[in-house]
């Protein structure tokens, strides 16, 4: 045996991902700094116009302007971004925007159960790709987008070596980095879903293969695996959203009959290099399937009638007009949505420092105190020209930071040497993404809240993640959980890059 055989290499480890940043003074951005030194040179005109109380009443506003945006909590939230947030959310709430009712008795003029907020306006139809697969594709009219939905089953990690987990987590890294070469791809997200099973389908997969003359004692061992198995046991998915911007490189807005024939050449390809993932057997979702889906994420309840019905031979055929709520209202932390209640956090920091490849198994996986739960990964690739773009300013942005003070902190150091290697990785070929992730958490009853709210808190300290509800805006992101490809970034009041440059 050789002695190289003995040694045991080290775990693999994964990190360095950094929060894009602008360069500024003293913890401000880009326009921050452009607003203090604005701030300056109109307090010397108004103290040579008017005098100097015009000079102070000026230099109060300016500082005042300026405490609020380097006031900031362990969020890296703004006390200008949380004082906006909350006049926002007043204003809805007084304009009842936060509360939605539809159907025949509703308020909604059309009578339908239409899907609420961002996903209002989305038009669904199916087509079906070169396999002769049916797959359905989300139009979403104000932004011109078109989604696809992919299912994975995938194997889980238990019992699987180390190297196999490295080859999954490799393979992943290049499907994230092939999405910036996509023609037209502008997001991608992951949805892990949690959720108790009912125990029909065990059931009736049971029943189905029982045969006439069983022993007896065989007939009540699998009825009563049938009656307690389901206690305790969970069901989990997940399901990959792509989407696609509709116009082509000349900028000409395509149609959606043109949109599903060219994906349905796109999606075998799609769903094949997702296989060497870990993803399992990929295959996209069709019509019938995501109906059923966003009917059972508005009302859970809905789960055990459509289990019943597929097990008595049963299609419940839903259209997308059907699947909406009847009643949702949102509140400024919590979510009330039919026979439910949600909660829904959003990343603010990603893990510090290096991780295994398992810190969000925890996380993903289903907890006792909360009845449904989705953990949704956002992707936004970038193309290569983008990149290079990218990780030079922020490489530049960091070196900015780390030379402004004669004795600069170790995470301004760190900072730097870190987007320096994002550079030298880039240069190397390596594929950029913007990620970001949503948490949501489903209870049936209003005390069961704090619970879960307590179970989330513990999950994302073992995931090393920073979680913050997503307050005054808690419908919004219930829907950006979803497995639907919306993107947030198209429906912000303030654009990102404007967010970033304070």
């Amino acid at each position: 045996m050789a002695a190289a055989d003995n040694v045991r290499t080290a775990p693999r480890t994964y990190g360095n991902w950094r929060q894009p940043a602008s360069a500024g003074i003293g913890g401000l951005g880009t326009l921050g700094t452009g607003i203090m030194m604005g701030g300056m040179v109109m307090t010397i005109i108004a103290l040579t116009a008017g005098g100097l109380g015009a000079a102070l009443v000026v230099m109060l506003i300016v500082g005042s302007s300026l405490l609020l945006l380097m006031l900031k909590d362990k969020h890296n939230q703004s006390a200008l971004q949380r004082l906006s947030t909350r006049i926002g959310w007043q204003r809805a709430k007084m304009a009842k925007h936060n509360i939605y009712r539809s159907g025949p008795l509703g308020r909604t003029p059309w009578g339908k159960f239409q899907l609420p907020g961002l996903a209002a306006a989305s038009q669904l139809s199916e087509y079906k790709d070169s396999y002769g697969r049916p797959f359905a594709l989300l139009f979403y009219p104000s932004t011109r987008h078109f989604t696809v939905i992919i299912n994975a089953e995938p194997d889980g990690a238990s019992l699987v070596d180390e190297d196999q987990i490295d080859v999954w987590v490799a393979h992943w890294g290049q499907w994230l980095a092939s999405l910036g070469h996509e023609p037209g791809i502008i997001a991608a997200s992951v949805t892990v879903e949690s959720a108790p099973d009912t125990g029909i389908r065990l059931r009736r997969e049971v029943m189905n293969n029982m045969q006439e003359g069983t022993p007896a004692i065989a007939r009540a061992m699998l009825t009563e695996v049938v009656q307690t198995y389901p206690e305790g046991s969970a069901l989990v998915s997940a399901r990959v959203a792509l989407t696609f911007k509709g116009t082509d490189r000349s900028g000409k807005r395509r149609k959606e009959e043109d949109m599903g024939r060219e994906l349905a050449s796109r999606l075998p390809a799609l769903t094949q290099s997702l296989n060497s993932t870990g993803a399992g057997a990929a295959r996209p979702v069709n019509a019938q399937e995501l109906c059923e889906t966003i009917r059972i994420a508005y009302d859970p309840a809905a789960a055990g009638l459509i289990d019943e019905a597929r097990s008595q031979g049963m299609s419940p055929e839903l259209q997308w007009t059907d699947v909406g709520p009847a009643g949702a209202q949102s509140f400024w932390d919590k979510y009330r949505h039919d026979s439910a209640w949600s909660v829904t956090w959003q990343m603010t920091q990603a893990p510090r420092g290096e991780v295994f490849s398992s810190v969000l198994s925890q996380l993903v996986g289903p907890h006792p105190d909360i009845d449904r739960k989705r953990v949704t990964l956002l992707y936004r690739p970038l193309d290569a020209a983008t990149a290079a773009r990218m990780v030079e300013a922020d490489k530049r942005n960091a070196s900015f930071r780390a030379t402004t003070s004669s004795r600069p902190s170790a995470r301004s150091m760190t900072e730097a040497r870190a987007a320096d290697r994002t550079a030298m990785e880039e240069a190397r070929g390596a594929g950029l993404v913007n990620f970001g992730l949503v948490v949501t958490g489903t209870v049936m009853t209003a005390e069961q809240i704090p619970d879960m709210v307590a179970a989330i808190d513990n999950l994302g300290a073992t995931a090393r993640v920073l979680l913050r509800p997503a307050y005054g805006s808690q419908d919004s992101a219930f829907v950006a959980a979803l497995p639907l490809g919306v993107v947030l970034q198209s429906h912000l009041s303030v654009p990102a890059g404007l967010r970033e440059s304070l």
